[in-house]
């Protein structure tokens, strides 16, 4: 009898602190709404909703310009109005070229994410 493959549960990007970890930990929680599920010496695990991440601590500025991640939400302007209250500097919410409404925020740290409107 074959073997059933394996089957992906979840993903759970690795994102670069680009300083300090304290400093990452204390801007994604009171900024950008994120839990911490877990921190070591040099990492944490934080969550918003069922959207997860481990925090490395790690300043390479080529990793950290170079990392950007895509998040579907439920209500993106409630999520726009949120972030724009936050030291992110965060992009128009517009309709892209390809017909996805979406906008992007930089965080100090220099990692970029984008969020777009996903409906469930």
């Amino acid at each position: 009898m074959p073997n059933k493959p394996s089957i992906f549960r979840s993903v759970t990007p690795m994102i670069p602190t680009g300083g300090s970890l304290a400093d990452a930990l204390k801007f994604y929680k009171e900024q950008l709404g994120f839990s911490v599920l877990w921190e070591s010496d040099t990492g944490a695990g934080i969550s918003r909703d069922s959207v997860s991440f481990n925090l490395v601590e790690n300043n390479n500025r080529e990793w950290v310009e170079n990392s950007s991640y895509s998040i579907g939400v439920s209500d993106l302007d409630a999520l726009y109005q949120e972030f724009r209250g936050s030291s992110a500097r965060v992009g128009p919410l517009e309709v892209k070229s390809w017909g996805r409404r979406e906008f992007h925020t930089i965080v100090p740290s220099g990692v970029c994410f984008q969020f777009y409107a996903r409906n469930e």
